[in-house]
């Protein structure tokens, strides 16, 4: 094989690359962030709520569920565009994987949410605790506790499919590999180059998310709260 590789056009193109990532990771923080939101009502619906609400729910998450990331983004891009409502590729973005982040977190968090025992919700009536109390800290800490490694994965997740977002022109991370390839011929060291920072940007989501597990659950564990 007499290919060489040639890294030099890295000494001009390194901002983007920086811009690029420094993007997808505004993208998918605002995204994991709606998104647990969105995902965490919706599991106290489908656990607490009436029947039609948890039906709606329900819907809602089996068709995300059951539909490509990619045709949701052309929905909300193209789709809403056409109805009139013009949004620029980064909110489109972040809408898209905003509703595709919460249908997975409904049902991470209604796993969580229904391993609670009913005897300490009971007790949560005995100590005369509100409702808005009881799902605060009875249920939602102790809940999201136990489904966090699935809650962390499915970040990391997001984090590597918002690469999809580069097909309704997002600048982020790959639509920059994109770019750069194009102008430099070097396909192979481009997406080599890619591929090394999203191992970094998932190394350090993953470090920054058990930062939060430890000061959201360590005193918990420390002060030995029973779940």
């Amino acid at each position: 094989m007499s290919y060489k590789f040639d890294f030099a056009f890295l000494a001009d193109k390194w901002p983007d690359f920086v811009a690029g990532a420094w993007l997808t990771v505004q993208l998918t923080v605002a995204s994991i962030a709606l998104g647990f939101v969105l995902g965490t009502v919706c599991a106290l619906v489908r656990v607490y709520g009436g029947p039609v609400l948890r039906r709606l729910v329900g819907i809602y998450v089996e068709t995300i569920r059951n539909t490509p990331l990619l045709i949701q983004i052309f929905i909300v891009y193209f789709g809403l565009s056409s109805l009139g409502l013009k949004l620029s590729a980064e909110v489109s973005a972040i809408v898209a994987l905003t509703v595709n982040m919460g249908a997975y977190t409904t049902e991470i968090m209604r796993a969580g949410i229904q391993s609670i025992q009913r005897t300490q919700l009971e007790a949560a009536d005995c100590l005369g605790l509100t409702r808005l109390q009881t799902i605060l800290h009875v249920v939602l800490l102790p809940a999201m506790e136990r489904v966090y490694p699935a809650l962390s994965s499915q970040f990391v997740l997001l984090m590597l499919a918002s690469s999809i977002t580069s097909q309704i022109s997002a600048e982020e991370l790959t639509a920059t590999a994109n770019l750069v390839q194009s102008d430099t011929y070097r396909s192979f060291e481009v997406y080599m180059i890619v591929a090394v920072v999203y191992l970094a940007l998932s190394a350090l989501y993953r470090l920054a998310l058990w930062a939060i597990g430890l000061v959201l659950f360590e005193r918990r564990r420390r002060l030995g709260t029973p779940l």
